[in-house]
């Protein structure tokens, strides 16, 4: 066995998960990220670890040298879409070309991005349905338990042994677009409403007019995938949609904290990326497009406020 460690590529929710669980199967790990207070947190403190159950524990990282080499047994991307292209240079200049990696990010294009950087052949695509929320910067609480699904190839079965080892749930696939798509439409029902609502995901489904939209949503989705050959892994992307709102209930989706905090979110990959694609195909997606709208002014709008506050 190497002596290399797994790179996480990010320091937020899902790179701590990913993290934690390969540290807790006594994997070496190495952290790589731009969060200032994360990664001090992470050299003064180790990664702080709350389980479902709420037992905590605190497992030994690295934190990657910014500037330096990235000697690595294999690459796991889990930063967010919009930080794609600064993280995709970044590899491509530091990491050795023999590198395996494995992007799990949420949207379309992230993929593309990466592989146009690094080479499609060591560029796995999966999917993951685990879900984790930051606690404090270096600290992460599991959410709720979920799998990994993987394309079928050599390097996915890399992938797979690596993380089965950890203890993940993986599940293995002859063509993961259908995934990638299937849980398009989740996050296209799901985020932008809570987001512009600034309500949990289980909210949603007390407000008629939500459910309404998210069915629409996740609708397009489907049309827009089925224009190009491609079928969800469900039969009814609705009834899915309301299912996954209804089991994470309590859960704050990553796109309302972000619009919270001004910061940029995710809908360009999401919502805008089914409307462009719908657009490319002849599927109009009318309702992902308006919510990539109004996503990007909300984010607009807060971050007016915010400077108006820090102004006096």
């Amino acid at each position: 066995m190497t002596d290399e460690p797994w790179l996480i590529v990010g320091t937020g929710a899902m790179a701590g998960l990913f993290a934690a669980r390969l540290a807790a199967a006594g994997e070496s790990v190495m952290m790589l990220g731009t969060w200032r207070a994360a990664l001090d947190a992470l050299r003064t403190h180790g990664l702080r670890w709350r389980d479902e159950r709420g037992r905590e524990q605190t497992y030994p990282v690295r934190v990657a040298d910014p500037e330096g080499p990235l000697a690595a047994r294999g690459a796991l991307v889990l930063v967010k879409a919009w930080q794609t292209e600064r993280v995709a240079q970044q590899l491509a200049a530091r990491l050795p070309a023999t590198t395996p990696v494995l992007t799990l990010q949420n949207g379309l294009g992230p993929q593309d991005v990466l592989r146009a950087a690094l080479g499609a052949a060591r560029v796995t695509v999966g999917v993951t349905t685990y879900a984790a929320r930051v606690l404090a910067p270096g600290m992460v609480q599991a959410t709720g338990s979920g799998s990994v699904d993987l394309a079928r190839t050599p390097q996915g079965a890399f992938w797979a042994a690596a993380l089965r080892r950890a203890g993940f749930v993986v599940h293995m696939h002859e063509d993961v677009r259908g995934l990638l798509w299937g849980k398009l439409a989740i996050n296209a029902a799901i985020n932008p409403l809570t987001a512009l609502l600034d309500v949990p995901n289980g909210a949603l489904l007390d407000d008629p007019a939500a459910r309404l939209f998210m069915a629409q949503a996740a609708r397009e989705v489907a049309r827009v995938a089925a224009a190009q050959g491609i079928a969800l892994p469900f039969d009814d992307p609705v009834a899915r949609a309301f299912e996954v709102a209804r089991r994470t209930a309590a859960n704050s989706s990553s796109m309302r904290e972000d619009l919270r905090r001004g910061a940029p979110t995710e809908i360009d990959a999401i919502c805008g990326a089914v409307a462009r694609r719908g657009r490319e195909v002849g599927q109009p997606a009318p309702l992902n497009e308006a919510l990539w709208m109004m996503v990007r002014e909300a984010v607009t709008r807060r971050r007016a406020v915010q400077a108006r506050t820090l102004d006096g």
